[in-house]
């Protein structure tokens, strides 16, 4: 977090959360959702603006966090803006460099290592870390797929539905109060 982000919290520590505002999509992209957004449909059937703005996609994703019941936040100064996710709180990244598979999360975090890989009943690839349950991105899926083809990824089928029970997170806190 942020040494900005933990001044502010200090300083303001009773700010309301903030919920409905912020989601993340399949492809790891962010996007905000006005009222008239969120008035229009529920995330990710309406999304919003993709936030493009580098240096504010950096900011949310250096803040990014969990609480002790599974609602992802960006902690935005004092305050929490809770996130809509379209599957899982991350997008993994795949590559093969210096002859091994390398995941990266949507947010630039490396991640040291798969402890389970999932496909879910539409053919999406979840993989679970030390960070927690991702989605493999639609880009990587050509170099996962040779991770899975290799022997070094053996998938287990899983339903979808049951991924954020099995995994300990809220796809939509919207309505959800955080402990």
């Amino acid at each position: 977090m942020d040494d900005i982000v933990k001044a502010a919290l200090k300083k303001w520590p009773n700010v309301p959360d903030c919920r409905g505002w912020l989601a993340l999509d399949a492809r790891g992209d962010w996007y905000m959702r006005d009222d008239r957004t969120q008035a229009a449909g529920p995330f990710p059937r309406v999304k919003g603006s993709r936030i493009l703005h580098d240096k504010l996609r950096e900011f949310i994703g250096r803040n990014y966090e969990a609480d002790a019941v599974g609602c992802w936040f960006f902690q935005n100064g004092p305050q929490k803006v809770f996130v809509e996710l379209e599957a899982a709180p991350w997008v993994f990244g795949v590559q093969w460099l210096d002859g091994a598979f390398q995941v990266e999360t949507h947010t630039g975090r490396p991640v040291p290592s798969v402890d389970a890989v999932l496909v879910d009943e539409h053919g999406r690839l979840f993989l679970h870390t030390p960070l927690g349950l991702g989605l493999v991105r639609s880009a990587d899926m050509d170099t996962a797929a040779d991770a899975v083809v290799g022997g070094v990824w053996v998938p287990q089928e899983v339903a979808f539905a049951d991924l954020p029970v099995r995994f300990g997170y809220d796809l939509s806190p919207q309505q959800h109060r955080s402990a």
